[in-house]
């Protein structure tokens, strides 16, 4: 064994390497237990949060297995079934334009047999956005072909066209607009035209998840924005939430996207800073445990709570998320997500341990 003298000769200090060897005992005897977590070897790296009961699983089902039989009616009828619950009725459009774009006979077929419907005339607009931005791929603008680019183009504008028409179909329905509001962002809209789509949603669904992620995008540097203009809409959603409601998960989006675009973040562990985060946390706390989103936020806050140095905060989180560590924020890299997940919320508990003697 080498000792710590002869380590400390080759140049590295006696105080770093013993608090090291003090931080590797304090994990071998770290018990998940005593600070209300769950063991490491329950920890699932295969899911972000436990399976959704929906309890419209057999429309679900039915829905998907009817469409790769080319039948339209179930999936009429599973979209219709969300009613005015406007995110849940996106997430079905969405659903809808994925199997679509496998094959997209029995759209046709729906649409045919009732032009009037804006649900198929959503589903359609969405999927020649899909289509398009296949084609572009998800690169930055410098990386793709020219010849690609040129078709993406192309496309963008019968895209926004149909979302128009579907927006007429189903004036209220705010799914239209969140389809305009992605091809704008490609079509190159400037900051007046796309504000005024962007409050043609709000009109209809103020508080609209996907909406409001498509205009963060918007307002990001790499599109038509800049830093401040991104955290600026991200902090005016975080302010207008309505209690229970997923918006301020916006603001952690922001942070990530800062984050992936340059390897940095603006954001650093100003007051002001964690007082942003806080209220995020708190706003979290009251979305009900069965919204689909929540655990995928939780992830992400738990990620900028520690980022932050903001253990007393993150433990709760992390309490709160479980056995699940199956997130984005624990696969970066090649680095293990159990051990990423298990690293984090160890120094959270000790750190919390330690602060309070």
């Amino acid at each position: 064994m080498i000792s710590i003298f002869v380590l400390a000769a080759a140049g590295i200090g006696v105080a770093s390497i013993a608090s090291r060897v003090r931080r590797s005992r304090e994990r071998a005897a770290f018990d998940p237990a005593l600070h209300g977590l769950v063991p490491r070897a329950q920890l699932d790296p295969d899911r972000a949060g436990p399976p959704r009961t929906d309890p419209d699983h057999d429309a679900f089902v039915e829905a998907v297995l009817g469409a790769r039989r080319g039948e339209w009616k179930q999936a009429a009828a599973y979209v219709e079934a969300a009613g005015q619950d406007w995110d849940e009725r996106w997430s079905r459009v969405e659903l809808l334009q994925e199997l679509a774009q496998e094959d997209d006979d029995w759209l046709k077929r729906w649409r045919k047999a009732h032009p009037e419907s804006g649900d198929a005339a959503t589903v359609r607009a969405g999927l020649m956005v899909h289509r398009a931005w296949a084609i572009r791929g998800s690169a930055y603008a410098h990386k793709v072909s020219q010849a690609n680019m040129d078709t993406f183009q192309r496309m963008l504008p019968d895209a926004m066209k149909a979302a128009h028409e579907a927006s007429e179909l189903a004036p209220a329905d705010p799914g239209p607009w969140v389809v305009m509001l992605t091809a704008a962002r490609a079509l190159n809209y400037d900051h007046g035209q796309f504000s005024r789509l962007f409050a043609g949603l709000q009109t209809r669904a103020p508080y609209h998840w996907a909406g409001h992620l498509q205009a963060l995008q918007y307002w990001c540097d790499k599109w038509h924005g800049s830093d401040e203009l991104m955290y600026d809409f991200a902090k005016r959603a975080l302010a207008a939430a309505p209690p229970g409601s997923v918006l301020p998960g916006v603001y952690l989006y922001a942070l990530d996207e800062d984050g992936q675009r340059s390897g940095r973040r603006r954001m650093g562990t100003e007051p002001a800073d964690k007082g942003l985060l806080l209220t995020v946390a708190r706003a979290l706390a009251t979305v009900p445990e069965t919204d689909p989103r929540l655990p995928g936020l939780r992830h992400l806050l738990a990620y900028h709570l520690m980022r932050c140095e903001m253990y007393e905060a993150a433990l709760p989180v992390f309490r709160a998320i479980g056995p699940w560590c199956g997130a984005s924020p624990w696969r970066k890299g090649d680095q293990d997500p159990v051990d990423a997940f298990d690293e984090a919320r160890t120094t959270a508990a000790l750190k919390v341990a330690k602060g309070r003697g």
